[in-house]
């Protein structure tokens, strides 16, 4: 059969689960919104404006009657006085991409041809046109009608947009070169959901969005090559082939139309330039995997993409072995961006780098496919699940791929812990916009997000912990699972109560430290000294050499994990201290011999005899 790009012309008509689950698939309230977008775009490459139409769908699926809705404008915040800029000159760790080298802010000196913008040149209802305001990167529009619970309304837009010059994920001219990052490229309609409208000013975090179904025209200049979300319509009619089979046919006119259509996604991207390489792989069951990359690289580098593809294929089999399978049927791994970020079908990452950091980025970037995509947690609200589930998959990743056998997770508590004993420290509920300083968003949000699987690898046992991240996956696949959700899974999987696991780690400021407060005779006191409770594993060493485990329950669990140790009476949080006894004299002991729990204070988790 012949290739061609993105999947050829089979376009896969339905991914496996609606955008609007069964009732019983999850609970009998759930419900999510849905948006069908069909997009038509003329890019300019020499000024990078273009115009678009855009159609779309809008069926409410809540209990609520709309009587407005809103829209993201992502590309007005690339404008000097923006609420981006003025983020950027006023946090004291602002984010290295974003500053010049005197520290100021890059939006703030963009001239007007520089800037990013979308221009609302017309906007109906129906048929009918309706009133709207801009509000920075928010467009607010107040219907003419509402939309009943149950029902649909069609919107149809006009608009003007210029890419700004490349500052944050999406842009133009990045410092490789790449022509066009197109994330966030469109007037995007905001989430609705039982928490109300999700339309909170872009200020470079991340993002949540509705599913719903992409059908996407891309006019462009005829010599630059495209990838990103989605399945490609007509590849024989643009005449593009692998450029690594030769296939050449020669396009008609100056501009030529990319038509992509991707079915259940919740948002599409992609990217442009005159210079790529396209390579091609089949992955995992019958997967397309792309690569695309300037062919102006360094040898050494393109040698590098080259040999990456196969761990990349190697990365999805772990992926879809350890959490579920991918359920599209295209990747693109796309050099562009700034640094490395997931979207729809594919990611954007910097090509300059070694291979060990390509290899890297993409087992990362990809993981996201799983834990940011496909399950599409709200990532502004809890950027800890999207980017802590995924760093955690990510290591186990690393550990098997690399055939790794040390602590994997030694960095990551080491720099989670520096945080929690700082002034900086902020609970992980925090919204991913409001944290007061990068280093703690980042440290919470990849390092203590990570922890929360780790250290419940030690509260349920990491079999445990994969079987819940499986179920996970698939009762909330193509849905928008909560803090909740996760727990909730995990209870079901272990048969343990953890309610209080999420309150206490990632609702509050709240640190584990036990201690071993004495030892005399055969008398053993432990004591907790830090306000978060947790059960205890514990190893005692006799005086004759023999070694016994202990396994101490939290009495909230109600119950204990599986374990070879001696279990023993149940420890309440509230009493700060533990006492029991054992058999024969005591040479030593140690707290969770693991490191799984994240214990502040490990000097007094051990006691040798003098």
């Amino acid at each position: 059969m012949k290739k061609i790009f993105l999947l050829s012309l089979l376009f896969v008509t339905l991914i496996s689960q609606a955008t609007n689950p069964p009732k019983d698939k999850i609970n009998a309230t759930y419900w999510q919104q849905k948006v069908d977008y069909t997009m038509h775009i003329d890019m300019n490459v020499k000024n990078y404006q273009f115009k678009g139409t855009q159609k779309l769908v809008y069926t409410n699926n809540s209990p609520d009657d709309l009587n407005v809705v809103f829209y993201h404008l992502y590309f007005n915040a690339f404008q000097p006085g923006s609420e981006m800029d003025s983020r950027l000159q006023n946090i004291n760790d602002a984010d290295k991409r974003m500053i010049t080298k005197d520290k100021k802010s890059r939006i703030s000196s963009l001239k007007p041809n520089e800037i990013g913008y979308h221009k609302i040149t017309s906007l109906k209802q129906d048929g009918k046109k309706v009133a709207y305001e801009v509000f920075g990167t928010i467009l607010k529009v107040t219907l003419n009608k509402p939309i009943k619970a149950g029902s649909n309304t069609t919107f149809n837009m006009e608009f003007n947009s210029q890419v700004p010059v490349q500052i944050r994920r999406s842009g133009r001219n990045n410092k490789e070169g790449i022509a066009l990052s197109m994330a966030q490229w469109y007037p995007k309609m905001a989430e609705y959901d039982f928490e109300g409208w999700h339309a909170d000013a872009y200020i470079a975090r991340e993002f949540h969005g509705v599913w719903g179904d992409f059908d996407v025209t891309i006019k462009i200049d005829k010599n630059y090559i495209l990838g990103g979300t989605g399945y490609l319509q007509n590849a024989n009619e643009i005449g593009y082939g692998y450029q690594n089979e030769g296939i050449k046919v020669k396009r008609k006119g100056k501009k030529i139309a990319w038509h992509f259509k991707a079915p259940n996604v919740h948002d599409f991207t992609w990217a442009a330039d005159k210079d790529y390489i396209h390579d091609v792989i089949d992955g995992p069951n019958n997967i397309k995997m792309h690569f695309l990359y300037k062919n102006s690289l360094p040898k050494e580098t393109k040698e590098n993409w080259k040999l990456m593809q196969q761990d990349a294929y190697k990365t999805m089999e772990f992926y879809n072995k350890n959490v579920g399978d991918y359920p599209y049927k295209q990747y693109s791994i796309i050099q562009g961006g700034d640094g490395g970020m997931e979207y729809g079908m594919c990611t954007l990452i910097t090509a300059k780098r070694g291979l060990e950091s390509l290899k890297g980025v993409v087992r990362h970037e990809m993981a996201h496919s799983w834990f940011q995509f496909v399950l599409a947690t709200n990532e502004s609200k809890h950027p800890w699940m999207d980017e802590g589930f995924t760093s955690y998959i990510n290591t186990l990743a690393d550990q098997e791929l690399d055939e790794k056998t040390d602590f994997p997770f030694d960095r990551v508590y080491k720099t989670y812990k520096f945080l929690a004993k700082s002034d900086k420290n902020e609970p992980l509920t925090t919204h991913g916009d409001r944290y007061n300083t990068n280093m703690a968003y980042g440290i919470n949000s990849y390092y203590k997000g990570q922890i929360f699987l780790s250290q419940l690898e030690y509260l349920i046992g990491k079999d445990n912990v994969l079987k819940t991240l499986q179920k996970f996956y698939t009762d909330f696949k193509m849905n928008h699972p909560t803090p909740n959700d996760i727990i909730r899974t995990a209870e079901k999987i272990s048969g343990l109560q953890l309610g209080w696991y999420l309150n206490e780690f990632v609702e509050t400021n709240h640190t584990i430290d036990y201690g071993i407060k004495s030892v005399k005779g055969n008398e053993i006191i432990l004591e907790r000294i830090g306000t978060m409770p947790m059960p205890i594993d514990l190893k005692v060493t006799y005086t004759n050499g023999d070694v016994e485990d202990f396994h101490i329950p939290l009495r909230m669990v109600l119950g204990h994990k599986s374990t070879n140790a001696t279990v023993i009476n149940n420890w309440a949080w509230s009493m700060p201290t533990y006492t029991f006894n054992v058999n024969k004299d005591v040479k030593a002991i140690e707290i969770d011999t693991t490191k799984l729990m994240a214990d502040m204070d490990s000097d007094n988790n051990v006691f040798k005899l003098d």
